[in-house]
């Protein structure tokens, strides 16, 4: 499995880039999950309403965004968030949409109405 992966590195990584990676619920949802861990995260054990394929493209896409980086480990692909270098380029940008999202998540499991409704 192991292959040569594209991080940008932290004086190239683009706001607009790491905006767009956040931007997707399933991608922040995986965002907040790193967050929380205490390290790395293997592909498989993510909690998603996704398949094996879509969750693929969303670690692309985070990655390749440099909001995560990948190291693999036998067959296993791990995850961390690229907390260090995003907190250096964009001081309080993840901490502010992680909250953000957390306070969303909160919301809707208090309230679980349909709020797309008008």
């Amino acid at each position: 499995m192991a292959m040569d992966l594209h991080y940008p590195p932290r004086s190239e990584l683009q706001l607009v880039d790491v905006l767009h990676a956040l931007s997707d619920p399933v991608r922040l949802q995986m965002v907040r999950q790193l967050n929380r861990a205490q390290g790395s995260i293997a592909c498989g054990q993510f909690s998603l309403p996704v398949n094996k394929s879509t969750r693929s493209h969303h670690f692309k896409v985070l990655r390749e965004a440099g909001v995560v980086r990948a190291h693999d480990d036998g067959t296993r692909r791990y995850y961390t968030l690229r907390r260090d270098d995003l907190d250096a380029r964009f001081p309080d940008l993840l901490d502010t949409v992680i909250r953000a999202a957390e306070e969303t998540a909160l919301l809707r499991a208090a309230n679980p109405v349909n709020d797309r409704q008008p």
